[in-house]
């Protein structure tokens, strides 16, 4: 089978790494998209969240206004929106009719923070968001074309000798140049047909 100049770095780079990526984790595939985003805010991850009794408790204690956020996050970006400044006892009808909303309280607690998480990409993702190979081959999606390097998200070792074995070189073309994603479907369409391709933690897959 023709080998491409992509492939044959891979291969080089892990012929030179006896304790690859891949050692510490196979198929994060499904995992990944359970958990929050990697490019989740990261001063919202670091912050504790509250349920929703405890911030009712904090609001009714209180008598003034409270800025309020709101944060968006989707499978691929995120999204910030102010929604400025609300009443406690209309906090707390809000949270309640979205109890799966996650909220931080700002360090100086006067802003108060609350999560969404959708099923869904992003505005600037639909427009921008490409899976490809990055230089470690992994299977990654990228901010822009592969060829620019800004990865958002890895999510698995590929196996590429397997892969070279199994697709057509238009295929393996179209993933070194990147597949573009405009809708959640294609994406998760994308990243199932790839998984196939991971690299199993231990030993490779046989077949080839």
């Amino acid at each position: 089978m023709m080998t491409f100049s992509l492939w044959k770095q891979v291969k080089k780079r892990i012929r030179r790494n006896r304790r690859p990526i891949w050692k510490l984790g196979g198929l994060v595939l499904f995992v990944s998209l359970a958990v929050m985003p990697q490019h989740a805010s990261a001063s919202f991850a670091s912050e504790a969240t509250l349920d929703e009794p405890s911030v009712s408790r904090m609001l009714q204690d209180r008598n003034a206004p409270v800025q309020v956020m709101l944060h968006r996050l989707y499978v691929c970006g995120e999204e910030t929106e102010p929604l400025g400044l609300m009443k406690p006892e209309t906090i707390i009808k809000l949270l309640s009719q979205h109890p799966e909303w996650r909220t931080s309280l700002d360090e100086d607690g006067q802003t108060l923070r609350v999560m969404q998480q959708i099923d869904d990409l992003s505005a600037e993702c639909k427009s921008n968001a490409y899976f490809g190979v990055d230089r470690n081959g992994n299977f990654s999606l990228f901010d822009g074309e592969p060829s620019n390097e800004k990865v958002m998200r890895t999510f698995f070792q590929l196996d590429v000798r397997f892969m070279e074995s199994s697709l057509p070189k238009d295929q393996l073309d179209q993933l070194s140049d990147g597949i573009r994603v405009s809708d959640i479907d294609e994406y998760n369409s994308v990243l199932s047909t790839y998984s196939d391709y991971a690299m199993e933690t231990g030993e490779a897959k046989q077949g080839y």
